[in-house]
């Protein structure tokens, strides 16, 4: 297959996915019109460099690869955006996609069945940590006391089944690891260590360093960024961290949906104070896990609370 039909391939496959991202959560009659002051992506400059060899692997939605996800934001006022990839590298234009809570604390999306694509959301609201599955139009309750936790994240499948689990820290800062069993409810927690409160972000969501295992990446108080690489092992989940490189306290949040390039390998969206968007293009080495980063959201991207 030549590398423009594998291209055309993935572009339709951006595009059905990013109209499923639309569609997912309850309308609320509001216009999808973009405010002329709204966050809007980059132009992209020039088309991805696709494999011949890679391209069959796209015909389908079943991704035998990282996962790729479509971007959201929430407002403070719990409107909620998607962006679906635009095949270059980028992000498509913002599409209205709903409303939830203004109380909602944390989202994660959260895929199910190992094929690269989210199948509904973790939410916390009100202290209730609740289950939201695409195409429907009210949440599940998983359970409640998740008020305790000051950071929440579905960053793969860490626990070495084969659905998403989710992590959790508390206000000690000891981080919690719960595994995901495929259908929105979760397993007991699991105790992986203290510390965790030295960190201001959290972020993942596949494998960084080419070893088919599920990684995160934590931002310190200083501004370092460190690279914890998963072991697929529910009771010690992470091996000892590594250092990636400092000036990250430029973000002010971090956020993986998956591969946004489509190489296969899972990328890191980073927010700068000024509301700016940057993708930094994973590259599977665990020395250096992430290209230079590429400015893919022009400004006004302070306006989401949660980005997920």
């Amino acid at each position: 297959m030549a590398k423009s039909s594998g291209l055309n391939t993935r572009r339709a496959l951006a595009r059905a996915t990013a109209a499923a991202l639309t569609a997912a959560l309850v309308a609320t009659g509001a216009s999808s019109a973009v405010a002329s002051d709204a966050p809007v992506p980059s132009a992209s400059k020039a088309p991805l460099d696709v494999k011949s060899s890679d391209a069959s692997k796209f015909g389908t939605a079943d991704v035998q690869g990282a996962p790729f996800n479509g971007l959201y934001g929430m407002t403070s006022g719990g409107d909620l955006y998607s962006y679906g990839l635009d095949g270059y590298g980028g992000l498509t234009s913002r599409s209205s996609s709903g409303w939830i809570s203004p109380d909602t604390k944390f989202v994660t999306q959260v895929d199910h069945n190992a094929d690269g694509e989210s199948d509904g959301n973790w939410l916390v609201v009100d202290g209730e940590l609740r289950y939201l599955k695409w195409d429907t139009t009210g949440s599940t309750l998983i359970g409640k006391g998740w008020g305790i936790y000051d950071r929440l994240l579905s960053a793969g499948n860490l626990g070495g089944a084969g659905a998403d689990d989710l992590i959790a820290r508390d206000k000690s800062g000891v981080l919690w690891l719960y595994l995901g069993y495929g259908n929105g409810t979760l397993t007991k927690r699991y105790r992986v260590g203290g510390g965790w409160n030295a960190y201001t972000h959290l972020a993942g969501k596949g494998d960084l360093t080419g070893d088919g295992k599920d990684d995160i990446v934590a931002k310190d108080k200083s501004g370092v960024l460190w690279l914890y690489k998963g072991t697929g092992n529910y009771k010690a989940p992470f091996t000892s961290r590594t250092r990636i490189g400092g000036g990250w306290n430029t973000y002010n949040n971090l956020v993986t949906v998956g591969d946004i390039d489509y190489d296969d390998i899972t990328d890191l969206i980073a927010r700068n104070t000024n509301g700016a968007l940057y993708l930094y293009k994973g590259t599977g080495n665990a020395a250096a896990p992430y290209k230079s980063p590429v400015k893919i959201g022009s400004g006004g991207w302070n306006t989401y609370r949660i980005l997920f």
